[in-house]
């Protein structure tokens, strides 16, 4: 057997998966990803520090020249009582196909189509966006929508501006942002003048399709994707710190760097400009069935990320004491999030603190025959619930609202 047959095996259908770290070279660590405090510049200052972990991840994090090998990629943890060995879950999935992932997905995208991760910045990001599958295609990349969720647990302080910037604000012409994006290399180029920021609030998210503009602000992220690393930065200053050149042209194909009419391109005007903003895209938790009738059951489940097609996300909550069988239609990635007990036959904890390169039991992947004939999840506390967040790929069927 080969070493992902036999992890699939070890886990019936559920592979455990070990912590992905990624630096940002121009972000701060708001240290809340329960990285231990000595490990967020672990790979030295010229990488930045780590304020992210990749969950669930078959996409190359694109980290400049520096890129470490395999950055960004998830590993799958396989065990034989005395030594551990790895194999990447993109190996995996390439290796085992629609036995891991469904045939479903494997059929129509040969690899799994999306990640998750979380994000956490002690400041703001600067205004960026992800460029469209038309745009992205012209530098051999996918476009990226994405989503947020705010998770309660890895929130327990709002950072330094828990505020998000998204879109522009009616009446602005194209005209003037088009001005920004030319003072770029002049300071502060304002572009931020011509948007509006939201309050963030710990249990709640926003989506964000491509070609959106949007600075997300300083909470702890959980971060739904479409499986690509594509962005452009059209902010100059954020928090007193300049952001380089090279990343407003970073989604441009070679040919086209210094054309600003490039950069007004990869804008969705219409989308930016939605005077319903909030209504269109804010989310807030919905549960997946009757409440009532879920509590009977001793848990709850609701849909934290689901005004895309192209993944979804829910939180579980598994309440102490007991035991509960979970149906899903297609195959997902967890982290753990609050809580321990038993799921299948792992073990499930969540750490209070990681060093860089410890394994944990709080990261897993589920094949799509497991997640159809149903996870059992035991939770022995009396007091605390199991909390995990779950992430699927495009079009779940499990997506009714």
């Amino acid at each position: 057997m080969s070493l992902a047959e036999k992890a699939l095996e070890q886990g019936k259908g559920i592979l455990r998966l070990a912590p992905t770290w990624v630096p940002r070279s121009f972000c701060v660590p708001g240290r809340r990803i329960k990285l231990h405090p000595d490990d967020y510049y672990v790979l030295g200052g010229e990488r930045g520090g780590i304020d992210e972990r990749w969950l669930s991840s078959t996409t190359p994090a694109k980290n400049g020249p520096l890129t470490g090998e395999n950055e960004g990629l998830s590993a799958v943890v396989y065990s034989d009582g005395t030594t551990e060995e790895k194999i990447l879950l993109k190996d995996a999935i390439d290796e085992l196909k629609g036995e891991l992932i469904g045939d479903r997905l494997w059929n129509e995208y040969g690899a799994w189509p999306m990640y998750s991760k979380f994000f956490d910045n002690m400041g703001p990001l600067p205004h960026h966006l992800h460029h469209n599958d038309e745009q992205a295609a012209l530098i051999g990349q996918l476009g990226k929508p994405e989503a947020y969720y705010f998770p309660p647990q890895l929130n327990n302080h709002g950072g330094d501006f828990p505020y998000t910037f998204i879109g522009i604000a009616p009446g602005t012409s194209k005209e003037q942002i088009k001005e920004c994006l030319q003072n770029f290399t002049k300071g502060d180029n304002k572009i931020t003048n011509y948007s509006m920021a939201y309050r963030l609030e710990p249990g709640t998210g926003w989506d964000v399709p491509p070609g959106l503009l949007h600075a997300p602000g300083s909470l702890c992220t959980y971060e739904p994707q479409k499986a690509s690393d594509v962005f452009a930065m059209y902010q100059s200053l954020v928090n007193e710190a300049i952001i380089p050149e090279e990343l407003l042209w970073n989604g441009t194909p070679k040919d086209r760097i210094g054309d600003y009419d490039q950069l007004m391109e990869a804008i969705d005007w219409d989308l930016n400009v939605d005077p319903q903003m909030m209504a269109n895209r804010y989310m807030v938790p919905k549960p997946v069935k009757d409440s009532a009738e879920m509590a009977a059951e001793g848990y709850s489940e609701v849909w934290v990320c689901y005004k895309s097609d192209a993944f979804s996300a829910k939180e579980l909550t598994v309440f102490p004491g007991q035991t509960v069988t979970i149906k899903d239609s297609a195959a997902y990635g967890i982290i753990v999030m609050q809580g321990h007990g038993k799921m299948g036959v792992w073990d499930i904890e969540t750490p209070a603190l990681i060093r860089y390169g410890q394994l944990t039991n709080d990261e897993f992947f589920i094949s799509e025959k497991s997640a159809v004939e149903g996870v059992t999840i035991v939770n022995p506390s009396t007091t605390d619930p199991i909390v995990m967040l779950k992430h699927f790929g495009p079009a779940n069927p499990d997506l009714v609202l």
